[in-house]
């Protein structure tokens, strides 16, 4: 089996696609499509259940045999295509290039999905994330400690924006991951019987005493200005990381990671 197709022209629809959908928001919505580069990133796709539609390569710097070598035998039906290193160079957006793109149909994300492997569920719950490079990074966090789902309330970034794949290194296709409004989210907890704990500033309790053996949410706002009074007024107990020098706050994934691992730890990493 090879490639049946080469493509050399920046001018041939498919490119133009690519580019659109590398670039803009609503050609990602409108189509359902996304890009995803590089060996990992695509086998993490598969393996998470994401559907392929096409897979774009430079012969270059990957002989189709191997190319071909990263995919199970299900997934080989595909369409396969070459482009020249030119319009490779174009198309990607790593500079240390594997030679491997490809377009995948988005997933949906409703809370209605979610499903848990605990019994006693630990989540993690992000409202309002706009900072591609945060939200990747709170999605390794969550693969690290294989948590039960990422919940994102009113987010201000699209999920499959080239830099959140990219910084949460393929992550994004491993985690369990919710979308909802402010108002949805708190339903889902409540519904689920799921206590919310809220890191805040104010009137808060050190994050090491609080018991997290229940099933726990625990949410974060965005570096700037924390969460809303909403969830603050919504949350059982406001958690806090005690500061030693002279700031108040630390990077959200950082701060994130803390509280989660705090979480695994008295769960005895379960």
């Amino acid at each position: 089996m090879r490639s049946e197709k080469y493509i050399s022209s920046l001018q041939n629809p498919l490119i133009r696609q690519v580019l659109q959908l590398k670039e803009k928001k609503r050609g990602r919505d409108k189509s359902g499509l996304f890009v995803l580069e590089g060996q990992r990133e695509l086998q993490l796709a598969l393996r998470g259940g994401y559907v392929l539609t096409a897979v774009l390569y430079n012969a270059e710097i990957i002989p189709f045999e191997e190319l071909l070598a990263l995919f199970p035998e299900e997934n080989k039906g595909m369409e396969f295509i070459e482009v020249s290193r030119e319009v490779y160079r174009r198309i990607a957006y790593r500079e240390k290039t594997e030679g491997i793109l490809a377009l995948a149909r988005a997933k949906s994300h409703t809370l209605d999905k979610l499903r848990f492997h605990r019994e006693n569920p630990l989540i993690l719950i992000a409202q309002a994330p706009e900072k591609p490079g945060n939200l990747g990074a709170l999605l390794r966090t969550a693969d690290a400690a294989n948590l039960d789902a990422v919940i994102l309330a009113d987010p201000k970034s699209d999920l499959y924006n080239p830099n959140i794949i990219r910084s949460s290194v393929g992550c994004l296709f491993t985690v369990n991951i919710g979308i909802g409004s402010t108002g949805e989210v708190l339903q889902f907890l409540k519904n689920n019987g799921i206590t919310l704990y809220t890191a805040a500033l104010n009137a808060s309790r050190i994050y090491s005493e609080i018991d997290y053996s229940v099933p726990v949410a625990i949410a974060v706002g965005t570096e700037a200005t924390g969460l809303t009074q909403e969830w603050i007024d919504a949350g059982e107990e406001n958690i806090i990381i005690p500061m030693k020098g002279e700031i108040d706050s630390m990077n959200l994934s950082v701060s994130a990671a803390i509280l989660i691992f705090e979480a695994l730890r008295q769960r005895s990493f379960n």
